[in-house]
């Protein structure tokens, strides 16, 4: 395909006419050239499509209206989600058309919380592979693999594991609908060009016996690696990486917790990199957080349960340490925020505290103090009341892990208590909505991961944002590209966290909204990206533009899709 190669410096999304080589049945079949029947009369004769299309010529706006058709006729999400992958793998200027139009309508089906369907059916229902799969078997030809999937102009890798797929565990190969649906994303918010992206599945295998013996699954069929051996395919891949894709940016999906922090710390500062999963999830809440107390300042002495000590937990827990740095501490010497797991409080005296843990880990001295025995540290309710929390945030995966009791304990300590049940797919969550809304006597500002609709309160409706990483990932991205950024650093994020807070506007706050709708994820990424873009030029991690550089910098790297003119070459 001719892909336009991106250099540094010279980061332009392709606009105006465009020389193509392919021809006829070639060129038909190069997704991203495919215009469908909207070719021109000039193009069919020059490019020898004449006969190979029907007689009319359309334009997008025709061909999308026929998808919409098509999409919405399709009887359940998985279906409509087979339909949009057809669609792709067809057509991906009209696709995404089709998707940046639609955001609102299509962002659950081509992600959460549809996309957990289709990785636990991947193997049934996969009809286009997209992406590189590498195994253990792959190690010593992993740089062959890479320049035999794309060209030198890759600026944006995501890449998997496939073991903590949502909140659905190890799905094996099927992990790999993951970073295609984020990389559609990355297309459809911020305009990432499709060609400079490529989504990658390191199939170590899979210890999910059910696919195991499917003898249909598609994935490479062994117990999942662990280990020097599982070290060894990441360190291949590493270096595959800055050998055959030095320019690229890569994203960490997926991985489960501790392989997901050891992962980001040991190669954060050689490879341009980050996690969505640790990262986004932190800027994302923390966004929701600020503009929640946006007008009475309240954040800095509020107190955060965490139920949850994941990854996810993690990475909120430590963006939110950096933004409570920055002003006033919890008053008291009490502490500012708490985790919870299965074992209970996480303090420093705990036996068997992972490493990664031990930071967020409070002094259990303080809580038996203020009245809390040692064995009510297993009760969130009790550990609520005696750190007299005020925000409650969940990342468990677990169904109802945020009872009544507790949530009425939470909302007792603050005149508009926050409540943030935020994993997915939305039948993991902790707590329904209206269930919370019902609980606080419809006070709470809520939160979800996954879509909620409106709640009915007293009469009115609330609306219920969505603490989708799909607002922040996107647009450091697109900064981490523009700006040549050697790492990306937590400051990033921290920038992009605070921009996406102030972007929610006051009428939508009102309503109990703490982010803003789907519909303006373009704006939101653009934003984002131009902020993210400054702040690595202040600090010395990215390219130093002058001030008036920076916001045409971004413009020029972000594509709309349209359909181009072709010349023959």
């Amino acid at each position: 395909m001719d892909a336009p190669t991106a250099s540094p410096g010279d980061l332009e999304a392709p606009r105006g006419s465009r020389v193509v080589r392919q021809r006829g049945r070639d060129l038909i079949g190069q997704p991203l050239l495919y215009k469908g029947t909207a070719f021109t009369e000039a193009e069919r004769d020059a490019f020898g499509l004449r006969g190979l299309l029907p007689a009319r010529v359309t334009i997008i706006e025709e061909q999308m209206a026929l998808e919409l058709e098509h999409i919405r006729r399709k009887p359940d999400d998985l279906e409509r989600y087979i339909g949009l992958a057809a669609l792709h793998d067809r057509n991906e200027t009209l696709f995404y058309r089709v998707l940046a139009e639609n955001l609102e309508e299509f962002l659950p089906i081509v992600y959460t919380p549809t996309v957990g369907r289709a990785c636990q059916e991947f193997s049934h229902i996969m009809r286009w592979p997209r992406g590189v799969w590498i195994t253990p078997d792959d190690v010593g030809r992993i740089d062959g693999i890479l320049r035999g999937a794309a060209d030198s102009g890759i600026r944006l890798v995501v890449v998997t594991d496939n073991e903590r797929i949502l909140g659905l565990g190890d799905q094996g190969a099927g992990g790999m609908a993951i970073p295609t649906g984020k990389l559609a994303l990355y297309t459809a918010a911020a305009g990432i060009y499709p060609a400079w992206t490529l989504p990658v599945s390191l199939d170590v295998g899979t210890d999910r016996a059910d696919l195991l013996v499917d003898p249909l699954y598609l994935g490479y069929r062994a117990p999942r690696l662990r280990g020097p051996a599982y070290d060894e395919v990441v360190e291949a891949f590493v270096g595959a990486i800055r050998r055959v894709f030095p320019a690229a940016v890569v994203q960490w999906e997926d991985f489960k917790q501790h392989n997901a922090l050891r992962i980001l710390e040991r190669y954060r500062h050689r490879l341009t990199s980050f996690n969505d999963d640790i990262q986004g999830t932190g800027a994302v809440v923390l966004a929701g957080l600020l503009a929640a107390r946006r007008d009475d300042g309240e954040l800095a002495t509020d107190r955060f349960l965490f139920i949850g000590a994941g990854a996810a937990g993690q990475g909120i827990a430590n963006l939110l340490r950096r933004e409570l740095a920055c002003g006033a501490s919890a008053d008291g010497g009490a502490p500012a925020f708490a985790m919870m797991d299965r074992g209970g409080l996480v303090h420093i005296e705990r036996q068997n505290v992972p490493d990664d843990l031990r930071p967020f880990a409070v002094d259990p001295a303080w809580f038996v103090q203020a009245g809390l025995s040692e064995a009510e540290f297993v009760d969130p309710v009790a550990v609520a009341r005696t750190l007299q929390a005020s925000v409650l945030i969940g990342t468990t995966g677990s169904r109802g892990a945020f009872s009544e009791a507790l949530v009425r304990e939470v909302a007792g300590r603050a005149r508009v208590p926050i409540v943030m049940p935020l994993s997915n797919p939305g039948d993991r969550s902790e707590a329904q909505p209206d269930d919370i809304m019902a609980w606080t006597g419809g006070r709470a500002l809520v939160a979800t991961g996954s879509p909620s609709g409106d709640v009915r309160v007293d009469g009115g409706t609330r609306t219920i944002g969505q603490a989708n990483n799909v607002f922040i990932f996107p647009g450091v991205g697109l900064a981490a590209i523009v700006a040549e950024a050697r790492e990306v650093t937590d400051d990033a994020f921290l920038i992009a966290a605070h921009e996406l807070a102030s972007l929610v506007h006051p009428e939508r706050l009102a309503r109990g909204a703490i982010y803003p709708p789907i519909a303006e994820l373009r704006p939101a990424a653009r934003a984002i990206a131009v902020a993210v873009v400054r702040d690595l030029r202040d600090s010395g991690y990215g390219r130093q533009y002058r001030d008036d550089e920076i916001e045409p910098a971004v413009d020029r790297a972000i594509w709309w899709p349209e359909y181009q003119p072709y010349i023959p070459g």
